[in-house]
C-alpha cells in the first residue's frame, strides 16, 4: 500500500509539472490570440479591450493559476474561436479518438503475438527471416503513405469501406466501418515493433532452466513457449504495450487529418491553426494526462503478470 499511494502521488505531481509545463510552452507560441481573432484591421485599443476581457494581460503565474484551478474543477474554459466550453469540444472529439486507439491496438495485438510466438519457435529459419523482414518493412512505411494506400485500393477501387469522414456513433456499424481504416493504418507500424519485442523477449525467455526443465518433463518447443515463456516475457511487452496505445490516442494527428475525423489529434492542430490556445492547452493535457494514467496501469499491470514485483 505505501507503494500504491506514492506512485499516486507521483502520477498527480507528474500531472501538476506537466499543466505547469504545457501552459509555459503555448504561452510561448508566437502570435496574439486577440489579434488573430480580430483580424489584421482591428484598432490597438480594440485588441488591448478584447484581450483584457480574454485575461491575457494578466501575469502569466495568474493566468496559470486560474487555468489550473478551473482544470481541477472541470472547467477548461471556452474557446475562442468556437465560443463553447472546451470541456465538451473534447469529450465530443474522444469518442473517436479513444475508439481508434483502441481498435488499432487490438489489431496490432492480435498480429503480432502470433507473428512474435511464430518467429520465436522458428528461431533462425524461414519463418522467423520472413517475419523479421516483414516488421522491418512495416516499421519502414509512413503510415500516412500506407493510410492513402489502403484509400486507393479499398475505399476509390473496391469501394468496401468509406474513404473518410465519421457518421456518429448515431449509426455504430456505419462508425466502426468509418473507423476500420485508419486503424489498420496505425496498426502495421505497431504490430511490427511488437511482433519484434515479443520474438526477442520470448527468444530471452526460452534459453531459463525453467523452460529447459519443462522440454525435459516431456513438453514440446510450442508448449513451453505458451504455458510457460510467454507470461515471463510479457514486462517488455507490456512496456511497448503501453507506450502504443499513449502514441496511438496522442499521436494520430496525420491519420485523422488524412481520413477527416473529428478526434483530439484533428482539434489540436485546427486549434493551433486558429490560435486557439484555450483548446490548445487543455486538449494536449487532457491527453498527456491519458499517457501518465496508462504508464501507471502499466505498472500495476507488472505486478499482475509477476508477483515479485508486488513488494517493490
Amino acid at each position: 500500500m505505501p507503494s500504491l499511494v506514492r506512485r499516486l502521488l507521483t502520477l498527480i505531481l507528474s500531472l501538476i509539472i506537466a499543466s505547469a509545463v504545457i501552459f509555459a510552452v503555448v504561452d510561448l507560441v508566437p502570435g496574439d490570440p486577440a489579434s488573430f481573432m480580430l483580424g489584421t484591421g482591428a484598432r490597438p485599443d480594440t485588441i488591448a479591450a478584447l484581450r483584457e476581457q480574454l485575461g491575457l494581460d494578466l501575469p502569466w503565474p495568474v493566468r496559470y493559476l486560474r487555468w489550473l484551478g478551473g482544470v481541477v474543477t472541470g472547467d477548461l474554459g471556452t474557446s475562442l474561436a468556437y465560443k463553447t466550453p472546451v470541456a465538451g469540444m473534447i469529450l465530443d472529439r474522444v469518442q473517436v479518438s479513444l475508439p481508434l486507439a483502441l481498435m488499432a491496438l487490438a489489431l496490432a495485438v492480435a498480429v503480432a503475438f502470433p507473428v512474435g510466438m511464430l518467429a520465436a519457435r522458428r528461431r533462425g529459419g524461414g519463418a522467423d527471416v520472413a517475419v523479421m523482414g516483414g516488421t522491418q518493412l512495416g516499421i519502414a512505411l509512413p503510415n500516412f503513405w500506407f493510410a492513402m494506400l489502403l484509400v486507393l485500393v479499398f475505399a476509390v477501387r473496391l469501394r468496401w469501406l468509406p474513404a473518410g469522414g465519421f457518421p456518429g456513433w448515431d449509426e455504430p456499424a456505419r462508425a466502426l466501418r468509418a473507423l476500420i481504416l485508419p486503424a489498420v493504418a496505425l496498426a502495421l507500424p505497431q504490430a511490427a515493433i511488437l511482433a519484434r519485442v515479443l520474438r526477442s523477449a520470448l527468444i530471452e525467455t526460452l534459453g531459463q532452466d525453467y523452460v529447459r526443465s519443462a522440454r525435459a518433463k516431456g513438453l514440446s518447443r510450442g508448449q513451453a513457449l505458451r504455458r510457460h515463456a510467454l507470461r515471463n516475457a510479457m514486462i517488455p511487452v507490456l512496456t511497448i504495450l503501453g507506450m502504443q496505445f499513449s502514441f496511438l490516442l496522442a499521436g494520430a494527428i496525420i491519420i485523422e487529418n488524412v481520413f477527416y475525423l473529428p478526434g483530439v489529434g484533428r482539434l489540436i492542430f485546427q486549434a493551433i491553426t486558429q490560435r486557439d490556445l484555450v483548446v490548445v492547452q487543455s486538449a494536449v493535457l487532457v491527453l498527456v494526462a491519458a499517457v501518465i494514467l496508462v504508464t501507471f496501469l502499466v505498472d500495476l499491470a507488472y505486478a499482475a503478470v509477476d508477483p515479485r514485483l508486488r513488494g517493490r
